[in-house]
């Protein structure tokens, strides 16, 4: 009994002696096959061709200018690749970025329903956003999808034009102090019209941003979206720890907290206030006091969801909310704003959809809009699109790499990022003849047969494209057709002298300046 004692003490010594070694060579294998990886990595990047890379800071120096600066180097630069190469490799330090310029190559990424993991840039929403639609990936992307597409169905969404029409003639109301009077910036009037509307349309409450600008949920969403597009060009900034420690990264705490604290009261009330009512027939038959039904909010149809076996927590539901919230205010009022500029700068187009509005509600400024008039604003249509097509509300977005992909006569290689650039797909002089003119009759049905479905992306396109785009559309026209059926607009800034600004949201660092004319 001893000696078996012994020889199991003296098997583990052996073990235990031997460990250091099994140890080394584990870790000599794991490195080993990271240096294997890397080098095919490198191999298959060193064949992409692209700016000269920097010992260390990679074409970071580029990002480190002033924001004004840095969008014209970047397109100038982009502009001159694309005459030589589809695709350039540049490098932020050591993690390489791949830009994409033509809906040839756009299309091999988009098009996959395997590469729909969002870029590292997105990180810097979890704060805000958490995981919800736009941030998410795998399987949680896939089943909230499928489970969100039905609330932006066609029916459901013209439950919210009333919505629209009410807070359209509110911003007529309060440009019309601005009218027969000098050059003023429309777009700050433009970004808190649309807020009410993505407000009252998500969560069901107005917070009245156009009334009172003031208000601390109205500011503390101005600002933190203003601080996500500033960190969003300043690379050294997106490590959490790096930030928090800075001045603008304890404001944008701050701020968060107002933010997800009014959302979290929102749901508790809401999901409250539909514990005592039965919400599916309360969807198909209630009526309030003037016989209409009770008009939801995207919160009551996430509410109901969860209420239907597909579980949804309140914290869930939050990033859902706010994701709504940031993805339908900022970019839809950058939208708005360059239909606005772009129209006021030509008054052949302006003259055409006056005749046009005019075809549609006669001489009444201020009847709501129907879903009827909408599909009758077809040329109004071709405008707002012609704007996205030149400036996109989203100039860039980022897709992460698990495999290697084969686009144009390279190969990606896995661990890569991929850059979609919609404002060089939509120049690209192959698709869009004259691509820096302003043509909105482009966009009419017998000029766009035939199109490259990728030709076209402000929206994104394939599998992960944007889920609320005929919600934006609906309230681009609504907004437009409110705003002329009362006025003539003049934009006093010609188109070579904007100062753009391309982050997170595209748009102009003065604002957009016009004059108004009382129709």
């Amino acid at each position: 009994m001893e000696f078996k004692d012994i020889n199991i003490s003296s098997n583990t010594l052996l073990t235990v002696s031997l460990l250091p070694s099994i140890c080394l060579a584990l870790l000599l294998v794991v490195l080993v096959r990271w240096h294997l990886g890397r080098r095919h990595r490198m191999a298959l990047l060193s064949l992409i061709p692209g700016p000269k890379r920097r010992l260390f800071f990679g074409n970071a120096l580029e990002l480190m200018v002033p924001p004004l600066e840095q969008f014209k180097h970047i397109t100038k630069r982009n502009l001159w690749w694309r005459q030589h190469t589809p695709l350039i490799l540049v490098w932020l330090f050591h993690l390489p970025f791949v830009q994409l310029f033509t809906p040839e190559t756009v299309e091999t990424v988009l098009s996959s329903n395997s590469l729909i993991d969002k870029g590292t840039q997105y990180n810097i929403l979890h704060p805000w956003l958490g995981t919800g639609l736009l941030t998410s990936s795998g399987s949680k992307w896939h089943t909230r999808r499928k489970m969100l597409t039905p609330t932006f169905h066609f029916k459901i969404l013209g439950d919210f034009l009333h919505v629209m029409n009410k807070q359209a003639q509110k911003f007529v109301e309060h440009l019309k102090p601005n009218s027969e009077g000098s050059a003023f910036n429309i777009y700050p009037y433009v970004t808190l019209c649309t807020l009410d509307i993505i407000c009252e349309s998500t969560m069901g409450c107005s917070i009245h941003a156009q009334d009172n600008k003031e208000s601390e949920y109205t500011k503390a969403v101005s600002r933190v979206v203003s601080l996500i597009r500033q960190r969003s060009v300043k690379p050294w900034l997106f490590a959490p720890a790096i930030y928090r420690m800075t001045k603008e990264g304890k404001e944008f705490d701050k701020c968060l907290e107002i933010l997800h604290s009014f959302t979290r009261k929102t749901i508790q009330q809401r999901r409250k206030e539909n514990s005592t009512r039965n919400m599916k027939d309360e969807i198909e038959a209630d009526q309030d006091g003037i016989g209409q039904k009770r008009r939801l909010a995207f919160l009551d149809l996430l509410l109901e969801s969860s209420n239907n076996g597909q579980y949804l927590s309140d914290e869930d539901i939050r990033e859902e909310v706010d994701t709504f919230m940031f993805e339908g205010h900022d970019t839809t009022a950058a939208g708005v704003s360059w239909a606005i500029y772009l129209i006021g700068r030509d008054p052949k187009v302006q003259a055409r959809i006056q005749e046009e509005l005019t075809e549609v509600f006669g001489e009444d400024k201020d009847r709501p809009t129907t879903m009827d008039d909408l599909r009758k604003l077809r040329y109004l249509e071709c405008c707002i699109k012609e704007a996205l097509r030149l400036y996109p509300s989203v100039p860039l977005f980022s897709r992460y790499l698990r495999e290697d992909l084969a686009c144009d006569k390279f190969i990606i290689p896995a661990k890569s990022e991929v850059i979609v650039v919609p404002y060089m797909v939509h120049r690209d002089p192959n698709h869009w003849p004259d691509p820096e003119v302003y043509d909105p009759d482009r966009f009419s049905s017998e000029n766009s047969s035939g199109r490259h479905p990728y030709a076209y992306i402000p929206f994104s396109a394939g599998p992960r494209n944007c889920i609320g785009q005929k919600f934006a559309l609906m309230e681009e026209k609504v907004i437009l057709s409110t705003l002329f059926r009362n006025f003539k607009i003049e934009c006093v800034v010609q188109r070579e002298n904007l100062n753009i600004i391309g982050d997170m949201i595209l748009k102009s660092n003065d604002g957009v300046l016009l004059k108004l004319q009382n129709n």
